[in-house]
């Protein structure tokens, strides 16, 4: 399986405020959070790879089996927020689609990627396409762009003070997946499962 012409791109930046320590080498099942979701794209059939951090701090373990597959990018700023990471990821990805995950989501399913970045024509691409989640509304990771059209939306949101993921996304044509649609290949919504808290591990795989 692969999905041609899509690069994987990795949100590992943040300041895990919430958590206490870095959540993403924090272990599930013996191994550091930011495994799953490198693992989840590389299962899609991802061949670029890419994990944007902080620009301070050692760079992150990877998974051996990946760890020649992997770039690691690091964001210019300090804790910028999302749409910051997201345009460094942007600028070094080489291919015209994205497909966007946040690191603290270890519970993605490899065809809930695929239907996400799924193969369609180049002339009916939408900029961007996203999930509803079980409340009919739409989330931001993870995300299928066109590289070129985000870019463009994030370079000129953060020149305008802007920092959120989804400001971007309401500057591009966006189609979104509802719930009867992705249920089908992720029928337990792991997707919406990420780790913010340390009692958010307890919640089930």
């Amino acid at each position: 399986m692969t999905l041609p012409g899509t690069a994987g791109i990795v949100l590992a930046g943040g300041r895990s405020r919430r958590f206490g320590t870095d959540k993403l080498v924090h272990p599930i099942d013996g191994e550091p959070l930011l495994w799953r979701p490198i693992r989840a794209l590389a299962a899609a059939g991802i061949r670029e790879l890419i994990v944007v951090v902080s620009p301070a701090g050692p760079e992150p373990g990877l998974p051996p089996e990946l760890a020649g597959a992997v770039r690691i990018v690091r964001d210019p700023e300090a804790f910028g927020g999302p749409l910051v990471g997201l345009r460094t990821g942007l600028r070094a990805a080489l291919q015209p689609r994205v497909l966007v995950v946040a690191g603290d989501q270890p519970s993605l399913r490899t065809a809930l990627l695929v239907l996400l970045a799924g193969p369609t024509a180049a002339s009916d691409r939408p900029a961007a396409v996203v999930l509803l989640d079980p409340d009919g509304l739409p989330r931001p990771l993870p995300t299928a762009l066109d590289r070129e059209r985000a870019l463009g939306a994030a370079e000129a949101l953060l020149a305008a003070g802007e920092r959120r993921l989804r400001a971007m996304l309401e500057r591009l044509d966006v189609t979104a997946i509802p719930e009867a649609a992705w249920r089908v290949v992720d029928p337990d919504a792991g997707w919406t499962r990420d780790i913010d808290t340390i009692e958010d591990l307890a919640a089930p795989d």
